[in-house]
């Protein structure tokens, strides 16, 4: 997996960051505080990837979700005042109860000390990205992102997300490396399909929230995980440590 590898690049929302169940919660109020219509038995996360991935092409993909949740829920605000309160909700979890995934420091923390380059490949935001770096203590505490990463890249880095590869291909072509000399982790299919479309070997770290595309995950992944404890362990047995 990391034979003839430079540069691990990582996601980071649902793959290094438990968050993917935050965001569940976040969108919810949200729809119960802005909407006009009851909230409907739906899979928020799920519906919400998929207004992600149809939108990824426009030039604020998060706006226009925003305009999708302001016409399903009639509500009376603008998509620019539904993206502003999303904002305001989330950010006591972004600051206090986000956290890492159980040891995906310490895999940081072993690939750092080994001479791997880290990158983060995200279509987070770049306030999102700013609490992470400034104000989560638990983030800051375990593995700072501003001293284990070379490079962060967020949404804002790039004209259109994942699925599409532009973000991988700024990367490799900012660290002089080749896509062979790389190695992405991530956990959704988009995700998955951002890899592949750049060409790059991809480690698929195990969500439940990506059950429903498990298949196609699994189909397009090179390796898969369960945690970062089995990572991390795998690792050490490639690295003869």
């Amino acid at each position: 997996m990391l034979k003839n590898k430079k540069v691990v690049i990582f996601d980071l929302d649902g793959t290094l960051i438990d968050s993917i169940g935050i965001w569940n919660a976040i969108d919810e109020e949200l729809i119960k505080e802005v909407g006009t219509v009851k909230l409907d038995d739906i899979d928020i996360g799920k519906q919400r990837d998929m207004k992600l991935k149809e939108y990824s092409k426009c030039e604020d993909a998060y706006l226009e979700y925003c305009r999708f949740l302001k016409e399903k829920y009639q509500s009376v605000m603008s998509k620019e005042e539904i993206k502003k309160k999303r904002y305001e909700i989330a950010d006591s979890y972004l600051c206090e109860v986000i956290d890492y995934e159980p040891d995906a420091e310490k895999v940081l923390h072993y690939l750092k000390e080994r001479g791997f380059i880290l990158a983060i490949a995200s279509t987070t935001n770049d306030h999102t990205i700013e609490c992470y770096k400034k104000k989560n203590q638990n983030i800051i505490q375990k593995a700072n992102l501003t001293d284990i990463f070379s490079i962060i890249y967020s949404k804002g880095a790039v004209k259109e997300l994942k699925p599409n590869p532009e973000v991988h291909y700024k990367i490799v072509k900012e660290l002089n490396v080749k896509p062979e000399e790389c190695l992405i982790v991530e956990d959704a299919l988009i995700g998955v399909e951002a890899a592949r479309n750049a060409n790059i070997e991809v480690a698929v770290m195990y969500d439940k929230y990506s059950d429903c595309h498990r298949k196609e995950i699994n189909e397009l992944a090179q390796y898969q995980f369960d945690n970062f404890k089995e990572m991390l362990e795998y690792i050490k047995n490639e690295l003869g440590d």
